[in-house]
């Protein structure tokens, strides 16, 4: 297919603004599903915990046959912590759709992403999505969007944005509000008039910029990207180079696939302004670039941003460790790990010298907690320490931390409390304004530190109502130390299934996490304590009976529902003595060492250095 018939788009929106179901009609609506076709919502989100959560993890390239124009639509995620795909994208798009929710308006990470679209000189097209809400507010949304393109320093060019109103779940758009509303055609056409055709040439030699990396079973490593220039074939001998210039590998292209639908095809040649997929690399990267023998100057590509947070990962070692889980072994881990750092290129791995620990370091606690969760149901057993932020140091030594924006969305009546609990954290508040139906928008500049744990907090000051987004701002001056959980940890002093009866006569010493029957052993944390100690208790205690009669009736045992917390919720939990147990089966909490004896020891071991330190 000759250049001027492609164009290569890129989706980018905030989570959960209906960029996923919107492609999903798009792909209906151009025939690339037969008309009798069984199809699930969402189609392109293909993992598990896309589906379950709701969120895009995973950039996703599909095609679309719109009259005689090939349209390449990549969905991008819309989270924050998975920014190190965002990134990549842009330098496979020629243009934008901006999906912005008529009523919540542009939010965080429509500023991340579109910052970096607009870097790339992209000419953005606005889509305001969900137009039928009862509390949309079209005039007001497009004014605020317009506001972001020049904060973000957009060109005339830019800020010259066509502007669509659509409903992405019905399948139309129109590009006024009193237009029919009937299809997707208007947006489309305005895709294949808007949106330049790649410029590139077709007759130089080959090079291909690798954006996307991932793992097939069948065909191995993966590797999408876009054809910059000239063209490839079947069997020709090509090499993979970094930004550098070095050479990584050479080797012959087996195996040439472009996208139809959201299927992967064979092709026998591609050629400048395609997105194809090209496999059986052994070291090629993201981006390298893939070229002909004779080109010596790489491609250039956008660096990812470095990771600001590390979690340590080891071997399970509790006392029911291999009975709910098949894979246990350090070896199994770091294989695990390895694989996952070759196709995440957000996630950097460090092992410990004793082979035993894995520090994975990544964009954020719901990235890392990702990977847990999708090792845990794929039948690993392992323990998680409370993530650490990466520290830095400047030119003059000066010990540099990560910064975080944070836009909080709450009510009215909250806005004292959200601000206390941020300020008590080491926040300042940059900015507050009305945001509409009674909502207020407070801005902050925190430390990446004071925010691990806050989540949850944060939802009970607002009793559920408010809304917190998160974006990395940069490295900045280290703000000392900081407070940590405030509450101590109710211990168990032995191994056992826990009973009704000590649960409920513990019950006035804090909030329990465990319920009758819950297995439990020596220094597993079954509850929060109402004092800021730990505090050893025994859930195993049955009454006592005996063959007395009572003079008064029994009292009745009465338990409180345990806290349930999720597994992103444990590792903002815990403090730096404890761990989080994870198996497929069960999530539970535990200090680090079982043994009462073992803790004292370690708790005045770092109390000496603390002091040694100060000194």
């Amino acid at each position: 297919m000759s250049v001027d018939k492609i164009r290569n788009i890129a989706i980018i929106a905030h989570v959960d603004h209906g960029k996923t179901t919107l492609v999903d009609n798009i792909l209906k609506q151009s025939g690339t599903f037969r008309e009798n076709q069984q199809v699930m919502e969402r189609a392109m989100d293909s993992n598990d915990l896309e589906k379950e959560r709701g969120i895009t993890i995973l950039a996703k390239c599909t095609a679309v046959q719109w009259k005689d124009v090939r349209v390449n639509v990549i969905d991008t995620p819309g989270h924050a912590d998975f920014g190190g795909e965002v990134e990549r994208i842009m330098n496979m798009a020629d243009g934008v759709l901006l999906l912005v929710d008529a009523a919540e308006s542009v939010l965080p990470q429509t500023k991340f992403v579109l910052g970096k679209a607009l870097k790339q000189g992209l000419r953005p097209i606005v889509v305001i999505n969900k137009i039928d809400r009862p509390d949309a507010r079209p005039d007001e949304v497009l004014d605020e969007i317009f506001d972001l393109f020049v904060s973000l320093d957009a060109n005339d060019q830019q800020l010259d944005f066509p502007v669509v109103y659509a409903s992405g779940r019905d399948g139309w758009a129109a590009l006024s509000l009193d237009a029919p509303r009937e299809s997707l055609a208007p947006l489309m056409d305005l895709v294949v008039s808007h949106v330049p055709a790649p410029g590139l040439n077709p007759d130089a030699p080959f090079t291909m910029l690798a954006t996307l990396l991932d793992r097939d079973p069948y065909l191995g490593r993966c590797l999408t990207g876009r054809v910059t220039s000239g063209r490839a074939k079947v069997n020709m001998q090509v090499k993979a180079m970094n930004l550098n210039g070095e050479t990584v590998e050479t080797f012959r292209l087996t195996k040439l696939m472009s996208f139809q639908g959201l299927q992967r095809v064979p092709v026998d040649s591609v050629e400048a302004g395609d997105i194809v997929c090209i496999a059986g690399m052994a070291s090629a990267s993201v981006s390298d670039t893939i070229c002909d023998v004779a080109v010596t100057e790489p491609v250039r590509s956008t660096p990812v941003d470095p990771p600001t947070m590390s979690i340590t990962i080891t071997v399970n070692d509790s006392p029911y460790a291999g009975t709910e889980g098949k894979k246990l072994t350090s070896t199994m881990i770091r294989e695990r790990l390895m694989a996952e750092a070759e196709t995440n290129v957000a996630i950097r791995l460090t092992e410990s010298e004793s082979k035993d620990a894995f520090e994975v370091a990544g964009r954020g606690e719901l990235q890392l907690g990702v990977l847990i969760e999708n090792m845990r149901r794929e039948g690993f057993e392992l323990s998680v320490s409370r993530p650490r932020v990466l520290f830095k140091r400047d030119e003059n030594g000066q010990l540099l931390e990560p910064y975080e924006e944070v836009f909080c969305d709450v009510d009215e009546e909250y806005t004292g409390v959200v601000v206390d609990k941020m300020t008590q954290r080491k926040a300042e508040m940059t900015d507050m304004r009305p945001s509409g139906a009674g909502k207020i928008r407070i801005t902050f500049k925190a430390p990446s530190r004071g925010l691990i744990g806050y989540q949850g907090q944060f939802l009970t000051d607002t009793r559920g109502t408010g809304v917190m987004n998160r974006l990395f701002h940069s490295y900045g001056p280290y703000k000392g130390e900081m407070a940590g959980r405030r509450n101590g940890a109710l211990v168990s002093t032995d191994k056992g299934e826990a009973v009704a009866y000590a649960i409920f006569n513990l019950q006035d010493r804090g909030v329990m996490f465990i319920g009758h029957g819950d297995k439990v052993y020596q220094g597993m944390i079954v509850g929060e304590n109402s004092r800021d100690n730990d505090l050893d208790i025994n859930v195993l205690k049955g009454k006592k009976l005996t063959n007395v009669r009572a003079s008064g009736a029994d009292e009745a045992v009465v338990l409180v529902p345990p806290r349930k917390m999720s597994l992103e919720d444990m590792i903002a939990y815990i403090n730096d003595d404890e761990l989080v147990e994870v198996t497929p089966k069960s999530l539970r909490l535990r200090k680090r060492f079982l043994n009462p004896t073992d803790r004292e020891i370690a708790r005045k071991k770092a109390n000496k250095e603390r002091e040694a330190g100060a000194a």
